[in-house]
């Protein structure tokens, strides 16, 4: 199984970011079978301030190319994500388009005590 993690900004506005946990504690039904379809087995969502961590754990059917695919064909994924825009912003360093940026590995304990 295979982690990824992404950071991401919400606007800072206490108002707008208890939103955007409500809408998270009742996901709508056809985006949790959007996540678990291309091969997500597990999905976590932390926040610091404003800032969003989400760490995915993949199986090996899963890749970048074909979740893009099925969330592009989805007009409840795009709806959700449209949605999800009114809480969010890009980070400063992220590419135009760019909302959840893929964030680098720097540690790992298991490999660093093996």
């Amino acid at each position: 199984m295979k982690r990824y993690c992404f950071t991401l900004d919400l606007k800072d506005d206490p108002k707008l970011i208890a939103e955007y946990e409500a809408h998270h504690r009742a996901v709508w039904p056809e985006i949790l079978e959007s996540i678990v379809e291309p091969g997500i087995e597990q999905m976590e969502i932390y926040r610091f301030h404003t800032r969003l961590f989400m760490i995915m754990d993949v199986n090996e059917r899963f890749n970048f190319k074909l979740k893009e695919l099925l969330d592009e064909n989805n007009l409840r994924v795009q709806q959700w994500e449209q949605l999800m825009w009114t809480y969010q912003q890009a980070l400063p360093t992220a590419k135009p388009g760019e909302k959840w940026v893929l964030t680098k590995k720097i540690f790992d304990l298991q490999k660093s005590i093996a």
